[in-house]
């Protein structure tokens, strides 16, 4: 296990989510014995759950392995929009998939809005703020009125509640927007954790937490296997990030991206809706009332992991233009969270790939999994179940979309070998060792190795290898969140070389370094 590690940081408010800052854990054990299932899911956040549920109604027995605690990534760090608006996404499917694919994403994402509703209402509860379920209109505004009026016309023709409107938002100037009327937010690791409560209680269902999945073998059975424990399974589900089993290249066919969140309390009235701007860097906004009054929300300053420069300066330009528009009382929380873009923008919900027929995957949800993760819940146990669902097709991991991903795969590829090949040549041009402050790392070059050298807040120093384990790009510091990120496949470490995220399953190996 890796040694505390104390960040020092001049950021404001709770270095977390409001989400995991007002829940308890789950309290799973970790896995250390043989299980056998009909399902093995890897992953407990809310694709992951929503898979074991969705599998569990279809009779069958589901284990779920998770490496940190449920709901505790990137569905811990979400925004939690519970809507199936998705940026200007659907002049987007219409023009590059068909009317036909457009329709079927805007109903799968409609249903699983629905799904989480009838869920919350059938479990009930006196306390309103338990799930913090509520329905909202949801805006893209923008000052772009022809890309507002063709995203109109073809979340219409999608059957979307959609209508153009003006004078939105009002913390801003905008030209136009783009209305989806009776969409949603929520807590979702209340609803999460509620989700994991009722699928242990069943029985045929099992769930493990702080279980880190080290590989995956494909067959029949399947085979899952851990630090202390393995699973057998005639069928695997990936739902993490990035899967850890990657048969279709998707390495090469999506990009990981960082964003950041503040949540603050404000003067006067909040704004009632959801909205969003497009556009690089771009803005999200919401609120969120829990038990002290309103929380607004607001996000944005992306970028593609280990490729932000200083992160801590991201937070700071998201707080300037915050208070630009609205009366900050005070700022509660900063967070950041991790998402995975497709080269064509729509996510990849099915088989993994050749050779591998009994592995599933749900990924590359572009920052909107609250949805879209809990659609590739029914959809992976159709496809499992061998029930016929016409929406499989477009969001087949496998499809050949050469037309709309080509330019921005060949583009994210250049530049991740171009970030590969800087990187090795900066430290092998770099000094042996440079001075460190405290909450700083650097990595430099000791004798012919990469060293990731950085110092917590109680000046201790702390040595890694530098050598991302995924596929041997160099990792760069993040400062604000004092972690190891790799530029360019988005696997992210501690300060002592533990695996955080993405796609690697092996640690940073330590390494010693003189002071």
């Amino acid at each position: 296990m890796p040694s505390e590690f104390s960040c020092p940081s001049s950021l404001p408010g709770e270095a977390t989510s409001p989400w995991l800052a007002t829940t308890d854990d789950a309290g799973c054990e970790s896995l250390e014995e043989h299980v056998q299932v009909d399902v093995a899911v890897v992953g407990g956040g809310i694709a992951g759950l929503s898979s074991a549920r969705a599998l569990r109604d279809r009779g069958k027995s589901v284990a779920v392995v998770e490496r940190d605690r449920l709901a505790a990534g990137v569905t811990g760090k979400t925004t939690a929009k519970v809507t199936s608006q998705h940026g200007l996404i659907y002049d987007h499917l219409r023009r590059e998939f068909g009317r036909r694919e457009a329709r079927r994403y805007a109903e799968v994402n409609q249903e699983a809005i629905e799904e989480i509703a009838g869920r919350i209402g059938e479990w009930g509860e006196d306390d309103e703020y338990a799930y913090g379920f509520e329905r909202r209109p949801a805006y893209v505004y923008s000052d772009d009125r022809d890309e507002i009026e063709r995203e109109v016309d073809a979340a219409k023709a999608a059957g979307l509640p959609a209508s153009f409107v003006t004078s939105v938002p009002p913390f801003e100037r905008a030209a136009c927007a783009v209305r989806f009327d009776d969409q949603a937010c929520f807590h979702p690791r209340t609803y999460l954790l509620a989700l994991a409560a009722e699928l242990a209680a069943e029985s045929g269902t099992r769930i493990y937490e702080h279980t880190r999945v080290t590989d995956v073998k494909p067959g029949e059975p399947c085979r899952l296997e851990t630090a202390d424990g393995r699973v057998t399974a005639d069928s695997v589900v990936l739902a993490t990030g990035f899967p850890i089993l990657d048969r279709a290249g998707y390495f090469a066919r999506m990009h990981p991206k960082r964003s950041y969140v503040l949540g603050m309390r404000i003067e006067g009235e909040p704004p009632e809706g959801m909205y969003y701007s497009p556009g690089d860097p771009y803005r999200s906004v919401r609120t969120h009332r829990d038990e002290d009054g309103t929380l607004l929300l607001v996000g944005g300053e992306n970028h593609k992991t280990g490729q932000g420069g200083e992160t801590a300066e991201r937070y700071r330009r998201l707080e300037k233009w915050a208070r630009e528009r609205f009366p900050v009382e005070s700022i509660d929380y900063h967070w950041s969270t991790q998402d995975y873009v497709p080269a064509d923008e729509v996510p990849f919900i099915g088989r993994v790939g050749p050779g591998a027929t009994n592995v599933y995957v749900a990924t590359g949800f572009r920052g909107w999994g609250m949805t879209t993760g809990v659609a590739a819940g029914s959809l992976l146990a159709d496809a499992i179940a061998g029930a016929e669902n016409p929406a499989l097709e477009l969001f087949d991991p496998l499809r050949f979309t050469p037309k709309t991903s080509a330019p921005k795969t060949l583009t994210e590829n250049a530049d991740s070998a171009s970030q590969f090949a800087t990187d090795w040549l900066r430290t092998l041009l770099a000094s042996d060792l440079e001075a460190i402050d405290r909450g700083d790392g650097t990595v430099v070059r000791e004798g012919a190795k990469p060293v990731a050298l950085s110092r917590d807040d109680d000046g201790e120093l702390h040595a890694t290898s530098a050598v991302c384990t995924h596929m041997g790009c160099l990792v760069e510091w993040n400062d604000a969140e004092c972690s190891w990120d790799c530029p360019c496949h988005g696997s992210r470490f501690s300060p002592d070389g533990a695996v955080l995220e993405g796609p690697a399953v092996e640690d940073l190996p330590r390494r010693e370094s003189r002071e």
